[in-house]
């Protein structure tokens, strides 16, 4: 008797440790898929209101869940900091681009602070097989490349702007990172490459080293597209010649009624008026106006191609049987692209190909950000609102798909809902170094039709443009300028300034923004980022960095 009751408690304990060894390699659980887009402005994708075809995204809005008031920082570098660590930019060492760094000020490191820690390093430390493609501007060049902070597989640019193997005009010369490898943009392994298709060729190639591994993986998948300098095949900027021709005033309006039938904005929150120095089309000389035409067909052909490599994602993760259990999560890392002025850039012998320089420019992101003000760098809705798509066949409820999510989120929120989405944990340590406690909540009930779990505001800083945004309110201003106040339940498009009526929240809001500030590194003692928080709340300028 003895000898098989032995057996039954070694089999107890093999089948526990197995059950643990499983547990510890990830098995069973959702692979997850991050989609970062770059310089793409909120209404820029069909299911956002776009003249330009997308079916790809549109059908994983259809069969997956749409966020209408989701947040970036209003900046690249910052964004994906934000969005990798699930730290505010300052908090994770990042709040500028990673070329700006401060001595002795930490949250201008220009690369991932030691205090915070990437998706990538909790989740292969939970069994997850990890691999990125595409842009990285977090820090390479400064000690935190990919290979270093949790990425098990990738094939990356140090930052972004490239898109043919043999580019020559702006970031000629760049080179790729294969698993850390530095090779030339035209190593023969990659063939005749552009980039948007490049990225989903080698994402697929991960997720096979994965299967193989029995692994659930995840990608993060980050997109040059449309980031200048402009670029697209010729084939594809082609099929949107003379479609621009009707112009900014007439694109805007119609990308607005389609956003209102959409269910997306509020019938009763009004177009944003064009800047004073945005000229009506009608006025622009028709020489011009087919220059602007060809400017806007390479960024559309760079959304077109963008949303094709989506397509080849998906259809690959479906071919391996992935699909159904894999959350994908679309978001772009700020608003449509002002940089250049109204009248943009148009360099080279053929704008648009491999050696040549567009910048699209204010007038036409005015467009990408309808109905919303300003653009990038700045934390108004048309600098930091971003799409956000969730598609997750076997975790989405079925009665909330091709819903829409009207409650506010930011990049912040992606981090705890991969921990959810994963079963693991935040560490309150990594690697002996104490880690930030995480700031976002996960976005996970949404997914079902629940209400989030969030107790405290959401706050901005980028270049001293800064932000709070709590429940219907919205507290704003431009750096060095006065606060201004918005319900935005009722004027989501930021043009009836309330905080003269209410100065009450006003100085509520700007006391949490202050203590948020000199919390996450914004300002730090005698060592500030800008201007004192306290001089901005009574509209006092002061230096600008």
């Amino acid at each position: 008797m003895i000898r098989p009751l032995l057996c039954i408690v070694l089999m107890s304990a093999l089948a526990a440790l197995t059950g643990l060894l499983r547990d510890a390699s990830g098995a069973g659980r959702p692979n997850i898929v991050v989609i970062l887009v770059d310089d793409m402005g909120w209404s820029d994708i069909g299911c956002y209101g776009s003249e330009i075809p997308t079916p790809n995204l549109d059908a994983l809005a259809k069969n997956g869940v749409r966020f209408t008031q989701f947040y970036n920082t209003g900046r690249c570098s910052p964004t994906r900091a934000a969005l990798l660590t699930g730290h505010y930019p300052h908090q994770a060492g990042m709040g500028h681009l990673d070329n700006v760094v401060k001595p002795g000020h930490p949250g201008f490191q220009g690369k991932i602070a030691d205090t915070s820690v990437t998706m990538a390093e909790v989740l292969r430390d939970s069994g997850y097989f990890t691999a990125m493609t595409g842009k990285w501007h977090l820090g390479q060049q400064h000690g935190t490349p990919p290979w270093k902070r949790g990425f098990d597989r990738s094939l990356n640019l140090q930052a972004g702007g490239v898109y043919f193997y043999n580019q020559t005009g702006s970031k000629g010369g760049a080179k790729l990172y294969l698993n850390s490898e530095e090779r030339p943009l035209n190593d023969p392994q990659f063939g005749e490459w552009y980039g948007s298709f490049l990225w989903s060729q080698w994402g697929l190639k991960f997720v096979d080293e994965a299967i193989s591994a029995k692994q659930p993986f995840f990608l993060y998948l980050a997109h040059c597209s449309p980031h200048f300098p402009l670029m697209a095949p010729e084939e594809d900027i082609a099929r949107y010649r003379g479609k621009y021709l009707a112009g900014w005033d007439t694109l805007r309006e119609a990308r607005h009624r389609k956003q209102i039938e959409l269910g997306l904005v509020d019938a009763k929150w009004p177009l944003t008026p064009r800047a004073p120095n945005s000229p009506a089309w009608k006025d622009v000389p028709a020489d011009e106006q087919k220059r602007f035409d060809h400017m806007m067909a390479i960024y559309a052909a760079m959304i077109d191609t963008m949303d094709r490599s989506v397509g080849t994602l998906v259809d690959g993760l479906r071919e391996r049987g992935q699909l159904d259990d894999t959350l994908i999560l679309f978001v772009s890392d700020n608003g449509g692209n002002a940089e250049s002025g109204p009248n943009g850039r148009y360099e080279g012998k053929n704008p648009g190909d491999a050696h040549s320089n567009v910048f699209l420019g204010q007038n036409w992101a005015t467009l990408n950000n309808t109905p919303f003000r300003k653009w990038k760098h700045f934390v108004h809705e048309g600098g930091n609102s971003t799409p956000l798509i969730a598609h997750w066949p076997s975790g989405i409820d079925a009665s909330v798909r091709n819903k829409l999510v009207h409650q506010p989120g930011h990049v912040i929120d992606l981090m705890p809902t991969v921990v959810d989405v994963a079963g693991t944990k935040y560490p309150a340590k990594f690697q002996s170094q104490a880690i930030e406690p995480i700031e976002g909540v996960s976005l996970i009930p949404s997914l079902s039709g629940k209400v989030l779990a969030r107790s405290q505001p959401i706050f901005f800083n980028h270049e001293d443009n800064r932000a709070v945004r709590e429940g219907k309110w919205k507290l704003v201003a431009l750096a060095g300028q006065r606060w201004e106040l918005y319900d935005i339940e009722a004027d989501r498009t930021e043009l009836h300034n309330l905080a003269d009526e209410h100065p009450d929240r006003v100085k509520t809001m700007a006391a949490q923004y202050d203590a948020w500030a000199r919390r996450t590194h914004v300002v730090t003692g005698n060592n500030d980022a800008w201007n004192s928080a306290t001089k901005q709340n009574k509209g006092t300028k002061g230096k600008k960095k």
